[in-house]
């Protein structure tokens, strides 16, 4: 490895001009001196024994126009997915409530769109203010936003958008085809101008080569300004989906973009996302010392399944991790997640994960 990149990991500083064969080389690190490297610059700028918690709610399933090979909510996929209509903002809100009880301090919300039609504005602006009325930071995700969109939303007290990268610029039109890498990046650009905080990732275990991997953060990291959160997700296969039978990623491999990506985006929050329901207590745990320090609760995930809440606070007790909350008591807010547990996994309001 290059002393190049050494100096640069060593120094933490924010860099928005990252290299393919500096991050190459990163991916190259022993695996025990990448960890060093993440967790030394993960230190630098958070508490390590805490993570942010957010809950994500489907408020419009299935039917999406584009045709993204992983997903089931492509209208273009053969999935089981039922198609579901646009939530009333009564049930966002009880919904939203919930996920306050549990402990989560975000609430998000998604989608299946190309781009919000004018018509549907009002709606989820209404579900904005009515979350954020609530207490806690709002996220949404509604694919494309033009720039009056993203003002409407950021004047309506949207904190984060999230819309992810998904993949490599080079190996992007093998993933989708009705929308193009600019065009993610042109919302990207719409939602910082905004004044919005971007939440913005990628997707690997996708078939991708490595090169990918490394270039998808590349491009993360050399952003005008490093993404707020940057989801990591790993591939959920869904029977119907052209990638259904697409090898799995190795689970070192994960761990290392993991590790990669809090050291080329100090400040952001790395979230452990999509596939934490394959992962053991052990992988999940290496990927927390490898800097992810932001997680989904709850046991569903718009379609994607996620480990029940219960089995989070375990693995958070056994690790001494504490989640990022305004709650000054921690038993108190202990007790409310493991009340809540039961209620959450009989609602109807959190979609069954079948992606």
């Amino acid at each position: 490895m290059s002393n190049t990149v050494l100096t640069s990991v060593s120094a933490s500083t924010i860099r928005h001009d990252w290299t393919l064969d500096e991050v190459q080389a990163l991916f190259s690190m022993p695996f025990n001196d990448l960890m060093f490297q993440a967790q030394t610059v993960h230190r630098q700028h958070f508490n390590a024994n805490q993570v942010q918690v957010s809950t994500l709610l489907s408020i419009k399933t299935g039917a999406c126009p584009e045709d993204c090979k992983y997903c089931s909510q492509s209208a273009r996929n053969k999935t089981d997915l039922e198609k579901e209509r646009l939530l009333e903002t009564e049930k966002v809100l009880q919904a939203a409530k919930r996920a306050k009880d549990m402990g989560s301090t975000r609430f998000c919300m998604g989608a299946a769109w190309r781009n919000p039609k004018e018509r549907d504005m009002p709606y989820v602006i209404d579900m904005v203010k009515g979350v954020k009325a609530l207490g806690l930071e709002t996220c949404m995700t509604l694919g494309m936003l033009s720039k009056e969109q993203a003002d409407q939303l950021q004047d309506a007290g949207l904190d984060y958008y999230n819309h992810n990268l998904d993949t490599s610029p080079e190996h992007y039109n093998q993933i989708i085809t009705t929308r193009t890498y600019q065009d993610r990046l042109d919302t990207l650009d719409n939602v910082r101008s905004s004044g919005m905080k971007v939440c913005s990732g990628g997707i690997v275990g996708l078939g991708e080569k490595a090169v990918d991997r490394a270039s998808l953060l590349v491009q993360l990291a050399n952003l005008p300004k490093h993404p707020d959160s940057v989801p990591i997700n790993m591939l959920v296969k869904v029977e119907g989906t052209p990638l259904s039978d697409v090898e799995d990623l190795e689970s070192f491999e994960f761990i290392r973009c993991i590790a990669i990506a809090r050291i080329m985006m100090p400040k952001s929050h790395v979230r452990l996302s999509a596939g934490r329901s394959t992962m053991n207590e052990q992988m999940q745990s290496l990927c927390f010392l490898a800097g992810a320090n932001s997680i989904f609760y709850g046991c569903k995930l718009l379609t994607t399944e996620n480990p029940e809440t219960n089995q989070d606070i375990e693995l958070f007790k056994k690790l001494g991790i504490n989640t990022e909350t305004v709650d000054d008591d921690g038993h108190e807010l202990e007790h409310k997640i493991k009340t809540a547990v039961v209620d959450q996994q009989h609602s109807d309001l959190f979609y069954n994960a079948a992606n």
